[in-house]
């Protein structure tokens, strides 16, 4: 016998990240009736609440609070009156998370979306059960049901997490103070991202990764580039080294410096603070997805096909709960592309395999197509150009003495493969990249595109001369 269902909806979502909600939103536009699931107090996901935006936040504070990009930029040093307070550095990320919060909720209203708080589990492949905490559980049905829980930070049992002086990326959010010293163990993007805000704000930060390389996908000249940046600006990285053990020392008389973490090549970090950034698990657990007939696959994330279909037809799944790419930005087509399919709508039916990723460290690293690594792996005859942000005259302009823009392209056809950018704005000015590599462009498209000047967007032109010019075994004149 099925089970009585207190209301029926076209879609269940249940999780209201970045794939959820633009999921229903999408739905709800075009006339279904659409419930969202949120197991949280508020909405938006880790993307809204501990992830995307408040580390970016984070960063630009700690730009602010240090001045590091404005040190004798005008002939005078900046000099902050005070020092920062924790309160102080959390501000703009408290406030941003805030209205973006409210401006999720309010898109949810605005499509007339029924938002329901409490933990979702599956009864079988149409019914979803809801506890509400002292409230009586509700029973929910769908035609389609999208799972966008997206994923936690993965806890090792060998670290004694406390949320207080032992973090993972959710509650190093909930800092009551800068810490003076940080390790950080974990060289992707959240580990490096993290290593480079506390460091920009004064902490002594040690980077422990049990590789060679820093993010291993990254081009190997933009990757070692912010491997200097960090080290220069205080980072002092451990490479090939796991974690064996972290204690912490309640007698030591030194509060500062309480948390021992033991390395596997034998050395020892004594430090204020330790913050594990070494990978996320899908947001599975709880769901009872056995009973829908729902496939996991590795890391506790769900398997789908191209369409964002589990191996139960009508239940779909997008967003970090699916794995790679786990980006806010593909999180989002990811949902709408699966609602394409669930309702049979011609507006978008997959998700571009061309995008940018952006790694906001300091300085900001982003990329898009192939490495030159990658090309040349895959056999193709590729150059490179590279131009700097210091030669550029609106690179003079802002002061910035540091970072490059590197193109890669065939060295028979001057087709574009990949652009790639370290320094600031990189994650800004990648999108002209975008195009470049998504179309096919080749160097003379871009030599025969017109920007303004003086603008950034001269790195390209810059870069594109110095590539003909490496390709013909000399300079060009500029």
């Amino acid at each position: 016998m099925a089970p009585v269902s207190d209301k029926t909806y076209d879609l269940i979502v249940i999780g209201s990240g970045p794939a959820g909600e633009k999921a229903a939103a999408k739905a709800a536009y075009f006339g279904k009736k659409v419930a969202v699931i949120e197991s949280q107090p508020v909405v938006g996901g880790a993307g809204v609440n501990t992830g995307t935006l408040p580390s970016k936040t984070l960063k630009e504070s700690a730009l602010f609070f240090s001045g590091k990009y404005e040190h004798g930029l005008y002939g005078i040093e900046k000099k902050l009156e005070e020092k920062t307070t924790i309160d102080d550095f959390f501000f703009r990320e408290r406030v941003v998370q805030t209205t973006v919060e409210q401006e999720v909720r309010r898109n949810l209203e605005l499509h007339k979306v029924d938002l329901i708080h409490g933990a979702a589990s599956f009864l079988d492949h149409n019914h979803v059960v809801i506890k509400r905490g002292d409230a009586p559980d509700a029973v929910i049905r769908g035609d389609f049901i999208l799972i966008a829980t997206g994923s936690y930070p993965f806890h090792p049992a060998n670290i004694p997490f406390d949320s207080e002086f032992v973090h993972d990326s959710d509650t190093i959010l909930k800092l009551k103070a800068i810490p003076e010293s940080l390790v950080v163990v974990g060289a992707g993007v959240i580990g490096c991202e993290y290593a480079t805000i506390f460091a920009t704000m004064g902490t002594k930060v040690y980077l422990v990764n049990d590789r060679d390389k820093i993010m291993p996908f990254l081009d190997h000249e933009i990757s070692s580039s912010l491997v200097e940046h960090m080290r220069n600006g205080g980072v002092e990285i451990v490479f090939n080294a796991g974690v064996k053990s972290v204690t912490k020392e309640s007698t030591t008389a030194d509060i500062k410096k309480h948390i021992i973490t033991v390395l596997d090549n034998g050395s020892e970090l004594k430090t204020e603070m330790f913050l594990f950034a070494a990978g996320r698990s899908g947001a599975t657990a709880g769901l009872n997805c056995g009973a829908a007939g729902v496939k996991i696959g590795k890391r506790e994330v769900i398997d789908v096909d191209a369409k964002f279909r589990t191996s139960t037809p009508n239940i779909f799944a997008a967003g970090d709960v699916i794995g790679f790419p786990a980006l806010a930005a593909t999180s989002m087509d990811q949902g709408r592309v699966a609602v394409s399919h669930m309702f049979g709508m011609t507006d978008l039916d997959n998700v571009t395999r061309t995008f940018p990723y952006g790694i906001y460290t300091i300085p900001e690293v982003s990329m898009v197509g192939l490495a030159e690594h990658e090309a040349q792996e895959k056999g193709v005859d590729v150059c490179t150009g590279i131009s700097r942000f210091a030669d550029m005259h609106r690179g003079r302009i802002m002061g910035i003495s540091d970072g490059f823009l590197k193109l890669v392209f065939d060295r028979q056809t001057l087709q574009i493969l990949g652009v790639h950018i370290i320094g600031p704005l990189a994650t800004e000015i990648i999108h002209y990249g975008l195009l470049l590599v998504q179309d096919k462009r080749s160097l003379d498209d871009l030599l025969a595109t017109v920007f303004n000047y003086p603008t950034l967007h001269d790195l390209y032109k810059y870069a594109a001369y110095d590539g003909l010019g490496n390709r013909a075994g000399y300079k060009i004149k500029k």
